[in-house]
């Protein structure tokens, strides 16, 4: 195998190793200090991470205000807090070494508000600003003010050039990288397009070099490529080192620094993923931010999946083939659907799913009443955690603070499924698992190699200064 050099991020020589922000307390100061001082680039979320009280407990993200406008106020002080109190945190563990980055997801709620307090809170403590799951084309106008790197994530060579021709290119001098996330292949929210088939992932390295002609058609030669989405082992990527197609390299990883001493998340979390097969990790279109996102396949994906699957078309007028009048509410509103669609609807209702809910597509998904109310119950207390949500149909623009449309029961509110499931480590172990089975699992497509790696025989768990000294190996 080809030599691992390191390359230079803020200012410094560290490896070129970075860890994969993780959002909602994942990715936290304690992961991410202790990945920097392993010698590589440590990355703490931005996304609503976890601050504390003076006794050092987690404080809880409880939201009093009566409006969704009050709520994400409530909640952009939660995340600037929390953001400055793990990037201490990280900065204390990592002594100087390494770097720290800070992640964030352009379409979050107030994004620019959060980072912008988080700098000024923490300043000097953060090194670089990473930050996808959108267009991010004021990512560099943050930079600037600040005076640090940033680090855009993109998935493919075109994303990159319509950033750099309307923002990027003004402040050149502090691109410290660019992150390719494979959209295939990468756990969280993917950059899919409408042209590229989920179903038909194409080989990464092809589209990596044309991001680089992109990046040395900008005279941005000097400029890493960050690879991110699929890295396992460094020897499989061994044709990438010291190749002038590639250009300078360095290596992201998000799903394996899940599986560490020092990763926060719950122990059925670690458990579950010794267990996964290949074809566990799912890529899906159910997120209320509208971008595919890859997780894990349990109850929580398998009823999101079952909900959409009892769906119907319907029409308010007798129209063409929807001909056949049926009562959808306990109101006798009557609606036109297809004749076949009759008999499905009448077993849904038999097995229990008596409750039809509207989606902005003229269909109607059946559910339980308990499902039901929990559903609008948690489309009623949003709190506007991203900038403009499906499932919630809240929108932080304009006077009406709504997407126009009609909220979305095929979804779910993110905020709280990723704050339950990050949540409960002094919770017993077995409802540690029915928790975990009944929440969002992020996890990149790799997820199933923790199974089969023998690193991880035994159920052994390393530290993170281990696993980046067996990463550095290649094997």
């Amino acid at each position: 195998m080809k030599s691992i050099n390191a390359v230079r991020f803020g200012g410094q020589e560290v490896l070129p190793l970075i860890e994969g922000g993780k959002g909602v307390s994942v990715s936290n100061g304690i992961s991410a200090g202790y990945w920097a001082a392993a010698g590589g680039v440590g990355t703490i979320s931005a996304v609503n991470a976890d601050s504390y009280d003076e006794q050092g407990r987690p404080v809880p993200q409880l939201y009093h205000g009566k409006t969704r406008r009050e709520r994400q106020g409530e909640l952009v002080r939660y995340a600037i807090e929390g953001g400055i109190a793990q990037a201490k945190i990280a900065h204390d563990i990592s002594g100087g070494r390494g770097r720290i980055h800070a992640n964030f997801l352009w379409e979050m709620g107030a994004a620019e508000d959060v980072i912008t307090g988080i700098l000024e809170g923490a300043p000097g403590l953060i090194h670089g600003l990473t930050c996808g799951a959108g267009m991010p084309y004021r990512l560099s106008e943050i930079a600037a003010r600040f005076g640090v790197p940033y680090y855009p994530i993109v998935s493919s060579g075109r994303a990159f050039s319509a950033l750099w021709k309307r923002s990027y290119v003004r402040s050149a001098e502090l691109l410290g990288g660019v992150v390719y996330e494979d959209p295939w292949r990468a756990g969280g929210h993917n950059g899919l397009s409408n042209t590229e088939n989920p179903l038909a992932p194409e080989e990464p390295y092809h589209r990596v070099v044309a991001l680089r002609k992109v990046l040395n058609g900008f005279g941005l030669q000097h400029v890493p490529i960050i690879m991110a989405g699929g890295v396992w082992h460094l020897e499989e990527w061994n044709d990438w080192l010291d190749n002038p197609e590639i250009g300078l390299i360095a290596f992201q990883f998000g799903t394996r620094p899940l599986l560490t001493k020092e990763s926060p998340i719950p122990e059925a979390w670690k458990q579950l993923l010794l267990t996964l097969k290949e074809g566990d990790v799912y890529l899906n279109r159910f997120s209320p931010t509208g971008f595919y996102s890859s997780a894990v396949q349990n109850s929580f994906l398998r009823g999101l999946r079952e909900r959409s699957e009892r769906q119907v078309a319907f029409k308010s007028a007798a129209e063409g083939v929807f001909d056949t009048p049926v009562c959808l509410g306990g109101r006798g509103r009557e609606v036109f659907v297809q004749a076949e669609d009759v008999e499905r609807i009448a077993r849904w209702k038999e097995a229990g799913y008596t409750q039809p809910m509207r989606t902005p597509d003229d269909t109607v998904v059946f559910e339980t009443l308990e499902t039901a109310r929990q559903v609008l119950a948690d489309q009623a207390a949003c709190m506007g955690c991203l900038s403009q949500c499906r499932f919630s149909n809240w929108s932080q623009k304009g006077p009406a603070f709504n997407t126009g449309q009609r909220a979305d029961p095929r979804s779910f509110c993110i905020q709280k499924t990723l704050q339950e499931i990050s949540h409960i480590q002094d919770v017993p172990l077995e409802e540690q698992r029915q928790i975990v089975d009944h929440n969002l699992v992020f996890g990149g497509t790799n997820a199933w190699r923790f199974a089969t790696d023998p690193f991880y025989a035994n159920g052994h768990i390393p530290t993170v200064k281990e696993l980046v000294e067996r990463i550095m190996t290649g094997r």
